[in-house]
């Protein structure tokens, strides 16, 4: 089994800071690409940013210069620093990985739970 797990959503205000985190657990060989995805009320989920195993990174217009992804290979963890942030930006957060469980296995993606982020006066 694989597990990704959230962590770090909450309340803050208008211009204020926030850092998500997603740890996968289980029987894993490899991590490809990760990333954050959100959905708000009412609109379809969306990418908010990924990075590749290398590092790579990729951020939806939205989130330039605001949002910063990373990641930790050796923990299996995946990080979000939201700076800035903006009403429009309240939604859940869901982290997605491409993970190759066994060495002769493909990559299956896999999704968290996700975690609230609300962003209001």
């Amino acid at each position: 089994q694989v597990q990704l797990v959230e962590s770090g959503g909450g309340l803050v205000q208008p211009g204020g800071s926030l850092r998500l985190s997603c740890q996968a657990s289980g029987n894993i060989f490899s991590i490809n690409v990760m990333g954050w995805y959100r959905q708000a009320p009412g609109k379809e989920r969306e990418l908010v940013a990924d990075i590749g195993s290398s590092g790579m990174t990729n951020y939806a217009d939205s989130v330039k210069g605001r949002f910063t992804i990373s990641r930790d290979n050796h923990k299996n963890t995946m990080y979000l620093q939201m700076n800035s942030l903006k009403p429009e930006d309240t939604a859940v957060y869901y982290c997605k990985a491409q993970i190759m469980r066994y060495y002769y296995s493909n990559f299956m993606h896999y999704w968290g739970k996700g975690t609230l982020v609300t962003v209001s006066s």
